[in-house]
């Protein structure tokens, strides 16, 4: 049993990675690209063989590449201005604590 689920999550790794998915963003890109070419006539060749019938595919119009780098930009920021908060919190905090010992 540990074989067949270690030969199978080996066979995943292998196939993303011949893809291109664990390859650098372009070829990540790429490759998404690929699938949302491949897949959906597929899908529709399979349902149509058992007899299925599934709704269409929404349409996403989402970059994947935009959303990382906005993440970055906004992790950044915030590191930029920690010291700066950190010293405005430190002092708020020591003004809190002089007021509560008055």
């Amino acid at each position: 049993r540990f074989l067949i689920k270690g030969g199978l999550a080996g066979a995943a790794v292998y196939v993303a990675y011949d893809q291109g998915l664990l390859g650098s963003g372009t070829q990540g890109a790429e490759a998404l690209k690929r699938a949302q070419e491949t897949l959906p006539p597929a899908i529709r060749e399979w349902t149509k063989y058992l007899g299925w019938e599934l709704p269409p595919t929404p349409k996403f119009d989402f970059s994947l590449s935009d959303s990382w780098n906005k993440g970055v930009h906004t992790v950044m920021s915030a590191l930029s201005v920690a010291p700066t908060r950190a010293c405005e919190y430190t002092r708020e905090g020591w003004k809190y604590v002089k007021d509560l010992v008055k």
